[in-house]
């Protein structure tokens, strides 16, 4: 490991605010998809209607509109919602992104068929946590899909101390009821900053 400064975002400290995320590109803003959720559009698991929790500049809402689907992704950060519209257009893609609290989607009044997750589940504890989880069943449809990918417990902390590092036990123990759980793996986060990446869990859950 590096001992000279860590570079801007590069999950060191904690951000004081969505935007401040992106002041600069961040290191998982890697203008692509992560290679676990291509690979479910590849398999044709997403399906539907799509939202992206936590959607940031817009690459899995584009890949899911890229496949004729509907889709929505929301975010705290209106700098990552602006930029992911301009990719929308650029791209000439039809997509909907919203400025919304992802620990009240009930707030937004629709069902969706497929939810995807990337690095979203793992900033909530406790009460956030138990929110966010619950807005979850709210929006998916019965046998609707959830597909998550999060900060696993194998993750060395020390350049994301401010990230919670979520072991198998804790996803199992919260998605127990209403669930079921369809695959907890391990897999990898794509990041500018480290060619290695970091260390997850991708999981994938059915509403039932």
């Amino acid at each position: 490991m590096t001992t000279s400064p860590l570079p801007p975002h590069s999950g060191a400290t904690r951000p004081r605010g969505p935007d401040d995320l992106y002041v600069t590109p961040p290191p998982w803003d890697i203008n692509r998809p992560q290679p676990a959720f291509l690979a479910l559009a590849e398999a044709g698991a997403i399906q539907g209607r799509v939202l992206d929790v936590g959607c940031g500049t817009g690459e899995h809402v584009l890949l899911a509109a890229g496949l004729g689907l509907d889709a929505t992704g929301v975010d705290l950060a209106s700098a990552a919602l602006e930029a992911a519209e301009r990719k929308a257009r650029d791209r000439n893609r039809q997509a909907r992104f919203l400025r919304h609290d992802a620990r009240n989607l009930a707030e937004l009044g629709e069902s969706f068929e497929t939810v995807l997750d990337c690095g979203l589940f793992h900033i909530f504890t406790g009460d956030d946590r138990t929110a966010y989880v619950d807005g979850l069943r709210t929006v998916l449809s019965p046998g609707g899909r959830y597909f998550m990918l999060c900060f696993s417990d194998r993750q060395p902390s020390e350049r994301w101390s401010w990230v919670h590092r979520v072991t198998q036990d804790e996803i199992r123990a919260v998605f127990a009821d209403g669930w079921r759980i369809d695959s907890i793996a391990p897999a990898t986060i794509d990041i500018t900053t480290d060619p290695d990446g970091i260390r997850a869990w991708q999981s994938a859950f059915t509403r039932l």
